[in-house]
């Protein structure tokens, strides 16, 4: 039985439910990432003992799975793209865009589907968007694919946040830092490739860099739509 099949036990004098219980974990998360959240952390912020919160989970690994669904209902639009590429394009923007708001779901995306009615619902998008283009099959592998690039990408862009904050050096600060010991390896003449991308490569915001990747991506995926049956 899921947590969203098991019921909630009845109201007791102070209120408390599982909508509660997940806005102050989802809380917590954003001001501290995943490690500040714990039963006995969410519990204290709702005033409540810690063995209450029980009745409404069993383990932390359900509370993460409520805290996942409750910002999956962020990320599907209101309406759904009738153009397949526009559909998906949108949903991983907004994926995107509730990553950069809640930096801790870059943790948790990937993995097994999750359950939840949000997540089911984009997940029913995400499908839909492709449905008849393709034999299933195929269609299943668009997904995972257009998945992994927006996982990988959202972990990326995650971790450079991360790293800039841990550091306190922006991007063109470490850049400008490392640059005596990148321009002395580079001109060993031992990384040809590489010394090219860095003189000769253009520099882009994150933004661009997720649109431009994941549009190569859909450009893949249309190759395979398109494609006519062997």
């Amino acid at each position: 039985m899921t947590v969203w099949d098991r019921p909630e036990p009845p109201p007791r004098p102070a209120p408390l439910d599982r909508e509660r219980i997940v806005a102050a974990a989802v809380a917590l998360a954003d001001e501290g990432g995943l490690e500040a959240v714990s039963v006995r952390k969410v519990a204290a912020r709702l005033n409540a003992g810690p063995m209450r919160l029980y009745g409404y989970i069993s383990t932390k690994q359900e509370l993460f799975d409520l805290m996942v669904d409750e910002v999956q209902a962020e990320i599907l639009p209101e309406e759904q793209p009738d153009d397949w590429r526009e559909a998906l394009r949108v949903l991983a923007h907004r994926t995107r865009q509730a990553a950069l708001r809640h930096e801790w779901l870059a943790d948790l995306l990937g993995g097994r589907p999750t359950l939840g009615p949000h997540g089911l619902a984009v997940t029913e998008a995400t499908l839909a968007a492709l449905d008849g283009l393709a034999d299933i099959d195929t269609v299943m592998r668009a997904v995972e694919t257009v998945s992994a690039y927006v996982t990988g990408a959202i972990r990326r862009e995650i971790a450079n946040l991360r790293a800039e904050r841990a550091t306190g050096l922006s991007k063109l600060d470490w850049q400008r830092a490392s640059g005596p010991h990148v321009t002395s390896m580079l001109a060993s003449g031992r990384f040809p490739a590489l010394a090219k991308a860095v003189y000769d490569g253009t520099d882009v915001d994150a933004e661009t860099s997720f649109a431009t990747g994941l549009d190569w991506v859909l450009d893949a995926v249309a190759a395979k739509l398109t494609r006519p049956p062997a």
